[in-house]
């Protein structure tokens, strides 16, 4: 049974592969420490888009709760309205408070996605950004 050798950790093997190539010293730390920023900004953007789905999530909550509130209320408020005119009156006031209200909190839910993903965006494009200034770095080493 032929002898292994003491050290065979992949990068050990990458190392003499690449001397037995002839081929130029990685700095190996270096790209690690590279991937490791990408996977950082890749969390951080993550968390970010969680937060703001998360935010979405309790506006549109809080959005269903008031319209529940205000149609139990209207319940507990209702009297036989004393002709059809006034029916239709106040079903008129619930209609148009019910829409002004859809297109304020929609407007407030789109505004929180909005806010959320270009936080998100902004994340990474300042890591690729980094990245880019980190790979130019490199090769005007060379």
């Amino acid at each position: 049974m032929a002898k292994q050798p003491e050290s065979d950790h992949f990068l050990d093997m990458f190392s003499r592969f690449g001397r037995d190539l002839k081929l130029p010293n990685v700095d190996v730390q270096a790209f690690l420490d590279h991937h490791r920023k990408n996977l950082e900004a890749l969390e951080k953007s993550a968390r970010a888009s969680a937060a703001g789905a998360s935010a979405v999530m309790s506006k549109q909550s809080e959005v269903i709760q008031q319209a529940m509130r205000e149609i139990t209320q209207m319940a507990h408020n209702y009297q036989a309205p004393a002709s059809p005119q006034d029916f239709l009156t106040r079903q008129a006031e619930f209609a148009r408070r019910s829409f002004e209200t859809a297109v304020k909190t929609t407007s407030e839910v789109a505004d929180l996605a909005r806010k959320s993903g270009t936080e998100s965006i902004e994340i990474l494009r300042d890591r690729i950004r980094d990245a880019m200034a980190e790979i130019r770095a490199g090769y005007d080493k060379k």
